[in-house]
């Protein structure tokens, strides 16, 4: 018999509970016990809606990718490029994990577990294609999912600093000019490109990101949240989804 995984208020509840505790706290530090605790549930209950904290990282990492496609069709709305929106992405990421330690712990999180790695890289193989398709017009989707391989490592080095790690203008630099050299893409524009984001203030952008990356997934679960709330009093007023009574 499987379960009913259908949405739920308590699922929903789960999801902006647990949020609120990873953004505070950070994804490793956050316990299954805590949640629990905090959305006055039992572990049989949490279990029901997420076997592990790594499923609902996933519901997370999913937001995060949601957002970047936000992000990137509004950059192209103020004329920026695809491909400086993507320099400016992975640029944005990098910094966010340098300055906010749980933004850190959650991106470590997210490229270390298979099933939100595989969530990632996912999403990563249809947005080269996007973003690089122009410089790569004889690649079949084969060749994309190849190299995507290799760019999700560059990622994740990228991201994951230690005292030893280079700075970090210098690990974008790296990152960004490596993956560019994968696709083609001519030495000048690449120059270009880098250069731009570099004499960007970052840092700044980045808190700025996060700040509103937060604000979405509040917005998102609060939404969830009270969807779910709605149609649970319809179904117990006997009410259809037009409000009726049925």
């Amino acid at each position: 018999m499987t379960r009913n995984r259908k949405p739920t208020p308590t699922k929903a509840m789960i999801i902006k509970i647990a949020s609120e505790l990873f953004f505070e706290n950070g994804f490793s530090k956050t316990t299954s016990t805590e949640i629990c605790k905090k959305a006055d549930i039992s572990p049989g209950n949490l279990t029901f809606y997420f076997p592990t904290k790594e499923h609902i990282l996933a519901v997370l990492v999913q937001m995060m990718i949601d957002y970047q496609w936000k992000e990137m069709e509004h950059a192209a709305d103020e004329g920026k490029s695809p491909l400086l929106a993507y320099c400016l992405e992975l640029t944005t990421l990098a910094s966010i994990g340098d300055v906010h330690p749980e933004m850190y712990d959650f991106l470590a999180a997210a490229y270390s577990h298979p099933m939100t790695l595989d969530l990632i890289r996912a999403n990563d193989a249809k947005k080269i294609q996007r973003v690089f398709g122009a410089y790569t017009a004889n690649w079949d989707g084969e060749k994309f999912t190849e190299i995507e391989a290799i760019i999700s490592g560059i990622e994740y080095a990228t991201l994951m600093h230690t005292a030893h790690s280079a700075s970090l203008a210098h690990r974008i630099e790296g990152a960004l000019g490596s993956i560019m050299l994968l696709f083609g893409v001519p030495e000048d524009l690449r120059k270009e490109k880098i250069a731009k984001v570099l004499a960007m203030d970052y840092r700044a952008i980045a808190g700025e990101v996060y700040n509103n990356f937060k604000a979405y997934v509040t917005e998102t679960n609060e939404h969830n949240l009270e969807e779910m709330q709605n149609a649970k009093w319809k179904m117990q007023n006997g009410r259809g989804e037009n409000g009726k009574r049925n």
